[in-house]
């Protein structure tokens, strides 16, 4: 591609560089000029101005965008998304669903350093996506690239980026409660978090912070998932709600999690079905952690001992309003 200023006679064809005034009009850059194009800027008193010509093996800035965002998704329809039209080099890769984006990274990594012109920018890997949020934005940055660099792009990432719908469809929620315990404080905030999700939470369970109610409760529980909300914070992995878990025939395989807010949280399982314990702050629609461990349950992805580990990097959330500073040393001991 050459770039720079040219006589209107000579721009044919060219790509108009920068947004121009021509009488009641106005040609905006990235346009490709034609002859009528040519006569009013002459008309305007334009006698050179500043263009994009493209040369034998250049791809045009929507093509290549284009092109890109297909080798990205193949095939949307499977990877639940969809392209939108190219415009200025760019395309948006949108949800078409709710659901948690998968990323191959590293191939992103490499693409993105083949060539600065061409880019590609997503949300991260894991990241709960709804209905129609954008997943990630292809740019050509100038108006045009070589097609044998943009092709070695597209061979380094295709299919890199998909989308994994739930799997999960129904829920139920075990809330306990003490004498001085918060009841059913946070319920909505959670069944909006399985609205989001296409969950249908079909059972809200009250009961006692004891370990024989809770998993007098566990047992007759049907869902695809259950949630445990205690009205006394879980402490340890042998405190109240884990144990009540092993008592109904279940196992907790996770006490603890490097994200804040929401250390609090256990996991593990019930015959087939997973189990979440939830963590105090899950009262508050705040981002927390276990919006992380909900969404990619929702959607059967497994999380390994090593994928717990990884959510510490990026782990430490913002601050809640209703926690302003719960982060600051209380006590000395």
């Amino acid at each position: 591609m050459i770039f720079g200023q040219v006589t209107v006679g000579d721009a044919l064809g060219c790509v108009l560089a920068h947004s121009l005034a021509v009488g009641h009009q106005r040609l905006r850059k990235g346009m490709v000029l034609d002859a009528d194009h040519l006569t009013a800027l002459s008309a305007a008193g334009y006698d050179q101005i500043t263009v994009a010509r493209l040369e034998d093996g250049d791809a045009h800035e929507d093509a290549a965008a284009t092109q890109l965002a297909q080798a990205l998704c193949p095939d949307p329809d499977s990877a639940h998304v969809t392209l939108t039209p190219a415009f200025t080099g760019r395309v948006n890769i949108i949800a078409g669903t709710a659901g948690v984006v998968r990323l191959d990274a590293d191939r992103l990594i490499v693409a993105n350093g083949i060539d600065a012109m061409i880019t590609v920018a997503t949300v991260p890997d894991l990241h709960q996506m709804q209905q129609g949020g954008l997943i990630a934005t292809v740019k050509i940055i100038s108006y045009a690239v070589q097609r044998a660099v943009l092709d070695q792009v597209c061979e380094h990432v295709r299919d890199a980026i998909r989308l994994v719908t739930p799997v999960v469809k129904t829920a139920s929620l075990i809330v306990t409660h003490t004498d001085t315990g918060v009841g059913q404080k946070g319920v909505e905030a959670i069944r909006a978090r399985c609205d989001a999700l296409g969950v249908d939470l079909v059972d809200v369970i009250d009961c006692q912070h004891t370990e024989a109610e809770i998993a007098a409760a566990l047992t007759p529980i049907q869902t695809d998932l259950i949630m445990i909300l205690t009205g006394s914070a879980t402490s340890d992995i042998h405190d109240t709600a884990p144990l009540a878990v092993c008592q109904a025939g279940g196992e907790v395989t996770r006490f603890g999690i490097p994200v804040d807010p929401g250390n609090l949280l256990f996991f593990g399982s019930l015959g087939d079905r997973p189990v979440i314990g939830l963590p105090g702050c899950a009262r508050s629609i705040a981002l927390n952690g276990a919006d992380w461990v909900l969404a990619r349950t929702v959607c059967g992805i497994d999380i390994t001992p090593n994928d717990f580990a990884a959510m510490s990097v990026g782990g430490l959330l913002k601050e809640i309003p209703t926690r302003p500073h719960p982060r600051k040393k209380k006590r000395t001991d």
